[in-house]
């Protein structure tokens, strides 16, 4: 039930006293952890915390790196998977499109593409791995187009770093096939 579809409850919740709206609204937010962090940066947090919110991100993914090379393909995709979750969820508690294209950036740069043959198994999760880097990267460029153009300025030579890394690298047939440009202007 939306509650757009419904006007009459829309305003028999505007008209209720102050203090059975804080008791509803405090449920309802207790319900949805996203929610709650959200309404915690928004109302208490400030643009320090921002940025002390990307280092932190930054910093657990510089401590993964390592490991990834020692990783097989499955191992490194569920690695990978994670790191971009983390910054979805970034992106859901602080609102901050410059944040987001600019930690996928910085996550899809620093991703390794050689990983340790898997001896086992009968799925290639090379390809796999692959397929999620490149449309990764395909969604990261559409929301570095949306963003402004004095931030596209200063996030343009990480991305360009990206997109030469991969058509320097054995994605480069995939790339070109899924349409992925060789540099933004």
């Amino acid at each position: 039930m939306k509650l757009s579809e419904h006007k009459d409850l829309k305003n028999a919740i505007t008209d209720l006293p102050v203090k059975e709206k804080d008791r509803l609204l405090l449920r309802l937010v207790a319900k949805d952890k996203v929610l709650t962090e959200h309404l915690h940066y928004k109302l208490l947090e400030d643009n320090i915390d921002l940025e002390n919110r990307k280092e932190q991100i930054k910093a657990d993914v510089e401590a993964q790196i390592a490991d990834l090379k020692k990783l097989n393909a499955k191992e490194g995709l569920v690695k990978v998977r994670k790191m971009i979750t983390s910054v979805n969820h970034f992106y859901k508690v602080t609102k901050d499109p410059v944040g987001e294209v600019e930690l996928k950036i910085f996550i899809l740069n620093m991703v390794p593409f050689d990983f340790r043959k898997s001896t086992l198994g009968y799925r290639d999760y090379m390809i796999l791995f692959s397929t999620f880097y490149l449309k990764t990267v395909a969604v990261t460029i559409n929301k570095y187009k949306k963003l402004h153009e004095d931030l596209q300025f200063d996030l343009s030579e990480d991305l360009n770093n990206l997109l030469h890394k991969i058509y320097s690298s054995k994605l480069a047939s995939s790339a070109e096939a899924s349409n992925l440009p060789k540099e933004i202007n």
